[in-house]
Formats: C-alpha cells, structure tokens, sequence
C-alpha cells in the first residue's frame, strides 16, 4: 500500500475518547486523515471538519455496522479496563463489544480491523521475563479484564481471512501527558500518601509512551495491507525494562514529588486485596477495590516482552525513550494533572 493512499485514510477509532484514543484521533488528523470516533460519552474537543463524532455501544450489532460503514480501516480501542465492577460488564464490552465490531466490519467491507489488546491476556500469576508471542492467551478468571481481553483477541484473530484482514497489539503500560489511568493514580495516591511497593520494587516491567503506541497502530494498518501483520498479535513497549519502583520514583520526579518508599509484603497484599475483593462484592459496589489479588501479583512479579516481531513484521521501533517522555511528561504533571488534584481536594 502506498503512502499516498495512506494520507487519506477514512478510520474508525473506537474509545476515541480515551487517553490513547485521543493521541491516534490526533495523529490521523494531523496527517491529514478523515476519523469517525465511536465512544459511549460526549467529546465535543475532538470534533472538527476531520472528525465525525458518533455516540453509542459497541456492543450494539446496529450501531457498530453504521460506525463502519464507508471506512477503510477500524482501530478497536474501546474496552473496560479495570480491576472493580460486574464480570458481566467485561462480557459485555470487551467480549460482546469486539464480536459486534468485527461484525459491523464484515458488513461494511472494511478490509482491516487493527486490534487493541493487552499483555494481560497471557496472565498466569507468575511473572515473565523476555516472553513473545507464544505464551498462551489465560484461561484464568480471576481478572475479568485479562479473560475477556484474551477471548477478545481470540475472535480477532481467528476472523482474519481473505475478506478482513486483523491483528492484535499489546502495548505495556501506556503512559505520557493526558494520562488519566497509570500517570495520574501514581501522582493522586503519592499525594495522600497511600502509594506503596508490592515487595521491594526491584523486579522489572515493561512501560511505553503513548506516541509510541500511536506509531505501532497505525504501521499495524499499514502491515495488514502489506500482508506480514495478518491473523497476528504483537507485544509492544519501549523495549527499556526497568525496576518497577524505579519506573513510579521516575515519574513522580518529573513533577516534583518525592520517591514512594513504603512497602507491603506481596504475601500481605494478596490477602487484603481477597478480603477486599469480597466486602465489595457483597456490598455490591462496582467501583474498584483498592488492592485486589490480579493488582498484587502484578505489582509483585516481573513483566517485560520480546517485541522483536512487532519490529519485523511492522517496521515499527520506538521513537521515544523513556528519558524523552519523561521530559514531556513532567511539565504536564506540574501545570495540568497536579492543579487538577489540588482543586479536588478542595472540593471534598
């Protein structure tokens, strides 16, 4: 597929709305590309002459065949992360959701359907030290999030074929300005000062920056036309693992705060993160424990991937190291996220 060609894509953007969502919805725009975001909510900053926002549920056959219709390309992003709330909820985005999306493609005569998923998919309760792509996808349901994410990413991939052409990238730990999730958890917990290491914090873990992501998504679109990506998934990060501590001290300097050093024993963590588990499940509560057992092993264990298919097949390296991001990242953490916490506060 030529570049030409490229430059003005008609996309789907699913979760458009989101943190990394927001970064592709950008880029395409930037490069000249016309985008249509499917999102549950309202995002009114999004729109513009490049931009037709559409709201409703993924998981709705109608609405994902009209989001579809007369793109070239889907980027799937929509899902419900998280570690709180109803299985059937995951079910229902994660699972239903895709099914439903990939459905509306095949309707439509989209052609590729790039996929975005997660290394949880591959959750086994132990860490991993330099695994690919041969990992088997969980069967494990103590997280509903990996489990649906992985029956998810089963239905991409075994729905690649001559008609529509689909893959699966997993980035690692998303993170850079705008980030709502990792970035803003680490910085609003230091401040209360309810931020603590699982362990001792030395194990090491993958991360990567958002703009990083953006280029594998869209050289995914491009590798699908091409050919190599078909009916594959693809680990992805910055390729810099370091010691988790080392990751959250990294990032809470950047705006100016102090190192975290408390730690709890991994052991004691998945215990309070059961007992936890169980309270909010039978006081109903959807909202999101603050340990839960899958949290614990993660935060306790390592976790870094090969990415060496992602560069073959995509022609994709990271472009912005760690360093880099973290230069980005701090002057936003100091202006936006930490006025933003500060005003909270005072609301309460």
């Amino acid at each position: 597929m030529g570049r030409a060609r490229e430059s003005r894509l008609r996309a789907l953007v699913t979760g458009g709305g989101g943190f990394l969502g927001r970064a592709l919805v950008r880029r395409l725009v930037g490069r000249g590309d016309r985008v249509r975001v499917l999102a549950r909510g309202n995002y009114p900053e999004l729109g513009g002459p490049a931009v037709e926002l559409m709201r409703g549920d993924i998981a709705d056959p109608g609405i994902a065949r009209a989001a579809a219709e007369g793109v070239d390309v889907i980027f799937h992003l929509a899902a419900k992360a998280g570690v709180g709330g109803r299985f059937a909820d995951y079910v229902r985005s994660n699972l239903e959701g895709t099914r439903a999306m990939l459905e509306g493609a095949r309707s439509a005569g989209v052609r590729r359907f790039v996929h975005t998923s997660t290394p949880s998919v591959v959750f086994d309760r132990r860490g991993h030290e330099g695994g690919d792509e041969s990992l088997p996808l969980t069967q494990d349901k103590l997280s509903p999030y990996a489990y649906t994410k992985a029956r998810a990413e089963e239905l991409v991939l075994g729905a690649s074929g001559a008609e529509l052409y689909t893959c699966a990238l997993r980035p690692h730990l998303i993170w850079g300005p705008d980030d709502t999730q990792l970035v803003a958890r680490i910085v609003s917990r230091a401040r209360q000062g309810k931020l603590a290491l699982i362990g001792d914090g030395q194990h090491k873990v993958d991360s990567i920056y958002v703009d990083n992501v953006v280029d594998a998504e869209l050289a995914a679109a491009e590798a699908l036309e091409a050919g190599p990506a078909r009916g594959k998934a693809y680990f992805l990060s910055n390729g810099e693992p370091v010691a988790v501590g080392e990751l959250m001290n990294r990032i809470l300097a950047s705006g100016g705060l102090p190192p975290v050093t408390r730690q709890v024993a991994p052991g004691l963590a998945y215990v309070v993160g059961g007992v936890l588990e169980a309270v909010y499940r039978l006081l109903g509560r959807d909202d999101e424990p603050p340990m839960t057992r899958f949290v614990a092993l993660n935060l306790s264990t390592p976790h870094w991937f090969d990415c060496s298919r992602a560069r073959q097949d995509l022609g994709w390296e990271p472009k912005v190291s760690i360093a880099e991001g973290l230069a980005r990242l701090g002057p936003w953490i100091a202006s936006e996220l930490l006025p933003k916490l500060e005003a909270h506060s005072s609301r309460r």
